[in-house]
């Protein structure tokens, strides 16, 4: 690639912990065989992908990352971000970042911000009132900042994995459960909560990507796998929803953020785009959103889109435990450095 242009790649590394150390309530994990093929398969991708970031959810041990990058080849050129003191117990968002290009140190975002407040009395004279409590993520959200040459602006990215759409386990609650009484209602209700508590996630982040976008001209990329689709309610959030096919170099949305899936639909002759399977059903879970300094017909574009491939054959088969693969497709979006005629390019 060129001095100035750069890609961006996500990967869930479905649990990637160090073998025979607990995830969840499996107290085994995986054996040494199972180990060595996940390090093996995704080191080989890693290698083959070779994007400057690389957003991973799914991580339990850092030490395991960094057998994973040292697989890849990547020990010499790239960064493992790591939650530091991580002492393994519990999944995070990690990142590899080219170490020439990575801009001061790495942040943990477990709280909500004080703007996020989800509580109304309705704005319909039918409607009752709601209030959602939710404070934190799921998973904190890793956001870090690379700068691709000293002539180039810095980039604001965040990676985040949100709350899966597996309905919540309702019975396990004590304080309100009853088998007689909600059991028969248990997917429903576990589902609404799973949405419920996705949907605050999505808003979150947006604040967060709001603050560095509105009035500014801050390139921000939100990479993850966001367990949902592009056409649903968690990306209208995430997005805002801009207008597409403008005329080049004429458009762009202040504070929207644009998919990578989208900009390769309109290159393709069809939709060929899905990064998971579930039951036969062929979905895109998994996400690279940009601001207008990425899009192709912003007024503002600093890079423009090259290309987005998923790697997803390994989908395929459904024996993701005994192959060492993993349950998500593998996302790498590259842009080059094209800025738009009057852009700021700094």
């Amino acid at each position: 690639m060129a001095r100035r242009d750069i890609s961006f790649s996500s990967m869930n590394l479905l649990n990637l912990q160090l073998p025979g150390e607990a995830i969840y309530g499996d107290t085994d994990g995986w054996s040494p065989e199972v180990y060595a093929r996940k390090i093996e398969w995704s080191g080989r991708t890693l290698q083959r992908i070779a994007a400057e970031v690389i957003g991973f959810q799914e991580l339990w041990a850092p030490a395991a990352l960094d057998q994973l990058l040292a697989s890849a080849g990547l020990v010499g050129t790239h960064r493992a971000l790591t939650p530091p003191g991580h002492n393994g117990r519990k999944i995070v968002c990690a990142a590899a970042v080219r170490s020439d290009i990575l801009v001061g140190d790495p942040q943990w975002i477990t709280d909500f911000p004080p703007e996020m407040v989800l509580r109304s009395g309705g704005d319909d004279p039918q409607q009752a009132d709601i209030a959602v409590q939710l404070s934190s993520f799921s998973r904190p959200v890793l956001n870090f900042r690379v700068r691709v040459t000293e002539d180039t602006p810095e980039i604001e990215i965040f990676v985040c994995h949100f709350k899966s759409r597996r309905p919540t386990e309702v019975w396990r609650e004590r304080g309100w459960y009853r088998r007689e009484v909600h059991g028969p209602h248990v997917t429903a209700l576990g589902y609404a909560i799973s949405t419920i508590r996705r949907t605050a996630e999505a808003a979150a982040l947006r604040v967060l990507v709001t603050r560095l976008t509105k009035g500014t001209t801050t390139p921000v990329v939100v990479i993850g796998d966001m367990n949902d689709g592009k056409e649903s309610n968690t990306l209208n959030i995430m997005s805002e929803q801009p207008t597409y096919l403008s005329p080049l170099s004429t458009g762009g949305g202040d504070n929207a953020l644009y998919t990578a899936q989208t900009l390769q639909e309109y290159r393709s002759v069809r939709d060929v785009y899905y990064t998971h399977v579930y039951k036969g059903q062929r979905e895109s879970l998994d996400h690279i959103l940009f601001s207008e300094q990425f899009y192709d017909n912003s007024k503002r574009r600093l890079w423009a889109f090259d290309e987005m491939t998923v790697e997803n054959d390994h989908l395929n088969f459904d024996d993701h435990k005994d192959s060492g693969t993993t349950d998500h497709g593998v996302l790498r979006t590259t842009f080059k450095w094209k800025p738009a005629p009057g852009a700021a390019t700094a």
